[in-house]
């Protein structure tokens, strides 16, 4: 059995506001897996949701580029190790570089895209800073005939490109802006997994109110429920940033366009973090340990 730390307790207490010895017990039956525990303790607790995972770790910078028409736009990730050098004039001279080749040869395979100047560019502010720099990932959105690309950055660290059929580039500008804040999973309640839907599904069923109600019930109350997901995790069905009284989708369909896609880059989504205790590795390094 993996060791339960005081860090992983931390964590899922933070997720799920539950309490310390709930989240521990709660950690021991799934071996340490905080999704799992998480999963578990949405069935056994009624519990509706969990907060996302807050280490994310990696530093640096989202940047995007739109087609002046809004034919097409880029959103990239080039990451550091520290968010001071994330700041630096130099790290961002970089990313612009990038950018404006990814902007240019619509390339997201990271390894061509590099080929060349650009590598030879990031080594030598590597030796210049000091520190690991990295081109991450890049996308290519394309809009419909007749619709355009939004783009929205917030802090220099989430990038959002917007894809509508119709509107004006403030509309997208608003969407990419409204999915930068929210986060939504999909763009649409159709395009959700139906695994995910199956799993949100089977989680509703296994909560404490359901128990000893008979299964028309139990289903009727499911799919209301699953319902209510949907709205709440689709960007259409959301409730509008600047405008809470009308969903996103409304907002679009009044200024004549529809929402189609999205794609969201957030600067070290997926990558952990190593924290490091500095009073540990000295007393390691000094043989106290």
């Amino acid at each position: 059995m993996a060791a339960i730390s005081a860090s992983m307790v931390k964590e899922l207490r933070e997720r799920t506001g539950l309490g310390m010895l709930e989240c521990k017990s709660a950690l021991r039956e799934t071996d340490g897996d905080i999704e799992l525990a998480i999963e578990n303790l949405r069935k056994s607790s009624g519990m509706k949701a969990a907060k996302k995972a807050s280490r994310v770790a990696a530093d640096g910078a989202v940047a995007t580029k739109v087609a002046e028409d809004g034919s097409y736009g880029v959103v990239l990730e080039v990451n550091s190790e520290t968010d001071f050098v994330a700041r630096d004039d130099n790290f961002k001279g970089f990313v612009e570089s990038v950018a404006a080749k990814v902007f240019e040869t619509k390339e997201t395979d990271i390894a061509k895209l590099m080929e060349g100047d650009l590598e030879a560019a990031r080594e030598a502010l590597v030796q210049k800073i000091g520190e690991n720099i990295s081109v991450r990932r890049a996308a290519v959105v394309e809009a419909p005939e007749g619709g355009l690309v939004g783009a929205y950055v917030h802090g220099g660290r989430i990038g959002v490109l917007s894809v509508l059929t119709g509107g004006n580039d403030e509309v997208a500008k608003d969407v990419a802006m409204h999915t930068a804040a929210v986060n939504p999973r999909v763009a649409r309640p159709e395009d959700m997994p139906e695994s995910e839907l199956q799993k949100e599904k089977e989680i509703i069923m296994a909560q404490p109110d359901m128990e000893g109600k008979p299964e028309e019930i139990k289903e009727k109350m499911a799919v209301g429920r699953v319902k209510k997901f949907l709205a709440e995790n689709s960007l259409v069905e959301q409730a509008f940033v600047k405008d809470p009284s009308q969903t996103v989708g409304a907002y679009v369909k009044a200024n004549g366009g529809e929402v189609i896609s999205f794609t969201r880059f957030e600067v070290g989504e997926g990558i952990e973090k190593v924290e490091e205790d500095f009073a540990e590795e000295v007393r390691k390094q000094a043989g106290l340990a």
